[in-house]
């Protein structure tokens, strides 16, 4: 009696599988997602894949933070004075500027201050700035990625075609394209409460909150018949997918995007405008 065939490992499957080559890209989609049903790629692969491949079409513009909502340094204030931001945001880097956000002349990393802090009697900021990197709105996303690995850079300053700052851009916002929600500043640890009070009486609000216990927390008075979520109900008011540092009116609250990629959003700033319910 003959002795069955060994069955093919998922890598010869996978590879007879990528042997019927695509004829544009709409194919090679369906053939990933053919790959998927057959448990030849799990979901974070293909989705890591389709990431990759949406990156080589986008700009620096469909993800930078636009100019309003870049949190800067001017040169003229003293580290008593633009700390406490620091220390609120909570960023490891910082655009500097003179006079106005459009006058970017240089980059501060947080990590620099430590010689502040050390005691040193002629502290200058000026000094301790690294050159900002300046890029077009219409650079690409997959060579910005290029770049921002062999110079070793995190940041970049995006420039429309007359010059002037329109936003900035960092690598985590590019890999994020890529790989989903990076951890970073604006997120909470798995065992805190959806719901973080910021010092100056802002609220950090992540978007599977549910609108129950946005309720009860913010006393509101949003209905959930339509919606379980905060951030369901913030996208049905956008009508789309927000970006980073758009904002909304909901009732008496405005609604900034905080945190967000090109799938979901992750986190809202909450401001009460309105008075007290």
């Amino acid at each position: 009696m003959n002795d069955p065939l060994p069955k093919p490992s998922w890598l010869e499957r996978l590879s007879a599988l990528l042997l019927r080559e695509p004829g544009d890209r709409e194919q090679l989609v369906a053939l990933l997602h053919s790959a998927y049903e057959r448990d030849l790629l799990d979901s974070d692969a293909l989705s890591m894949i389709e990431g990759v491949m949406q990156v080589s079409e986008m700009q620096a513009r469909d993800i930078m933070v636009p100019r309003s909502q870049m949190d800067v340094i001017d040169i003229s204030e003293t580290p008593d004075k633009f700390i406490p931001l620091m220390i609120e945001t909570a960023h490891s880097r910082f655009p500097v500027t003179e006079n106005d956000k459009n006058n970017v002349i240089g980059i501060l990393l947080a990590k620099d201050l430590l010689r502040y802090y050390a005691g040193e009697e002629e502290f200058n900021v000026r000094e301790m700035l690294r050159p900002a990197v300046f890029i077009p709105e219409s650079k690409r996303l997959n060579v910005l990625l290029k770049d921002f690995r062999s110079n070793r850079n995190h940041m970049a300053i995006v420039v429309d075609e007359y010059g002037s700052v329109a936003g900035l851009v960092t690598i985590e916002d590019v890999l994020e394209q890529i790989v989903g929600e990076i951890e970073d500043e604006y997120d909470f640890d798995e065992t805190e409460d959806n719901i973080v009070q910021d010092t100056i009486g802002h609220y950090r609000v992540k978007a599977i909150t549910e609108i129950a216990d946005f309720n009860q927390t913010l006393m509101a008075k949003f209905d959930d018949e339509d919606y379980d979520t905060i951030g369901g109900l913030v996208l049905n008011k956008f009508g789309r997918l927000p970006k980073r540092g758009e904002s909304v009116m909901i009732g008496d609250f405005k609604f900034t995007v905080l945190h967000a990629d090109s799938r979901r959003l992750h986190t809202l700033l909450v401001e009460r405008i309105g008075g007290e319910d």
